[in-house]
């Protein structure tokens, strides 16, 4: 019968420490192998300098269970940090994994295209925006109320005029600089900003009020921002109506459903509360689709383009945030020290970081939602959204890393939040 060799090694502790054995008159040490059983008996003790080793036989089948219990232990243990990992960044693997979809294996995405299942996961992702949007803090950011609609005007006002400098540039396809004006030109982002704030210890509820109020009306400015600032800088028309009747039918009303079904049963906003990770994930699969419909859809193109141009677009994405971050650090600074200095709530701590990153960000759904109305006016639209996804998740990566480092220097003056 097969065994399997078991090691035991006894260090008996100090002589003086042990209490008195009765001696036995056999053996110093004794085994009794027996049922798998080992019984030990000391005569005496006595001082060791070497530990003893002391070796037992076993039926290798209890080896043999022992190794498969243990085997799906270490396959846990291996699995946790990964599935961990999948599920803080849940949202950039499932826009990169769209993307890569769509390269490997197009036929699939352009047969979704054909079918407009990206009018539905558009609807999705704002049918959950509504349900996920809790409108109960917006009343604590009264007290700050100059402080957001500044933040509404560098949003959907000044922000988008740097989509002019952003068409300076030249690249082929074009499409990519183009997309990166229509970026600049969007809202702020419906989740990114606000838990960031939350994380740095700034004020979540106006951050809250900026990202609901800068969506709703960035479906009425939006059209008119890109007919004014894009459309004449390339040349083209932009059916400004159109697009505004059909943003109102593909984003306004499912939010506003989301946001009804919420407050009208509180089964429902106590579930979508207590599931808000499973809701955000679902969200992200949503917007995932819509990348690798487009890309299956251009992949012919994009695959004409060079590595290199595309850096470059992803570095022209990079440069814009930082300049945003700039200029409304620069902003609100500004304004602070013309209206009253210290006093003003353009200066709390607080105020200011809900500021800096909710009117910095871009959002990338919405910007989606305005591409797909356009039916290629401005370009192809895999080529326009590409460059975007990657800006979308470096500015979220950018932010992250601030807000750690200022998490890192002030410590004592932040109190944060957990969603």
């Amino acid at each position: 019968m097969a065994a399997t060799l078991h090691s035991l090694i006894l260090r008996p502790p100090h002589p003086k420490t042990l209490p008195l054995l009765t001696p036995i008159p056999s053996n110093a040490v004794r085994f009794c192998i027996s049922s798998h059983k080992c019984s030990l008996l000391l005569r005496k003790p006595r001082p060791v300098s070497k530990p003893y080793l002391i070796t037992a036989a076993h039926n290798s089948a209890q080896g043999d269970d022992r190794s498969q219990v243990s085997s799906p232990g270490k396959s846990l243990i291996w699995a946790k940090p990964l599935l961990s990992f999948v599920s803080d960044n849940f949202l950039p693997i499932a826009l990169l994994s769209g993307v890569a979809f769509g390269l490997a294996n197009p036929s699939l995405g352009c047969l979704a295209d054909r079918y407009s299942l990206s009018k539905v996961s558009t609807f999705g992702i704002f049918i959950i925006s509504g349900l996920m949007l809790r409108s109960e803090e917006i009343g604590a950011a009264a007290e700050a109320w100059p402080v957001g609609i500044f933040g509404l005007g560098s949003i959907l006002l000044l922000t988008p005029f740097f989509s002019r400098f952003i068409l300076q540039f030249q690249l082929q396809p074009q499409e990519f600089v183009t997309g990166l004006a229509i970026f600049s030109c969007m809202p702020t982002t419906l989740s990114s900003g606000v838990a960031l704030t939350q994380l740095a210890g700034g004020n979540s509820a106006l951050a809250l009020a900026m990202t609901v109020i800068s969506n709703l009306l960035g479906i009425l400015i939006v059209p008119f921002s890109i007919s004014k600032f894009i459309a004449d800088g390339v040349g083209v028309s932009v059916p400004t109506k159109q697009l505004l009747q059909s943003l109102v039918v593909t984003l306004l009303i499912p939010l506003i459903l989301g946001k009804v079904l919420r407050e009208s049963f509180k089964g429902v906003a106590d579930f979508v509360d207590k599931n808000r990770k499973l809701f955000s994930m679902i969200s992200a699969i949503f917007l995932g689709l819509v990348p690798w419909m487009q890309v299956s859809r251009s992949r012919s193109l994009l695959l004409m383009v060079k590595p290199a141009v595309f850096l470059v677009a992803i570095g022209m994405g990079t440069l814009l945030h930082l300049v945003l971050l700039a200029f409304n650090a620069l902003l609100i600074q500004s304004v602070a020290a013309v209206s009253g200095g210290s006093k003003s709530p353009f200066a709390k701590t607080q105020n200011a970081i809900a500021f800096l990153l909710v009117a910095s960000q871009k959002t990338l759904p919405v910007m989606v939602a305005v591409v797909e109305q356009l039916h290629g006016t401005l370009g192809e639209s895999g080529l326009l959204v590409l460059p975007c996804v990657a800006a979308h998740l470096n500015q979220i990566i950018m932010d992250s890393f601030f807000v750690n480092i200022w998490l890192g220097k002030d410590r004592p003056n932040f109190n944060p939040k957990v969603a």
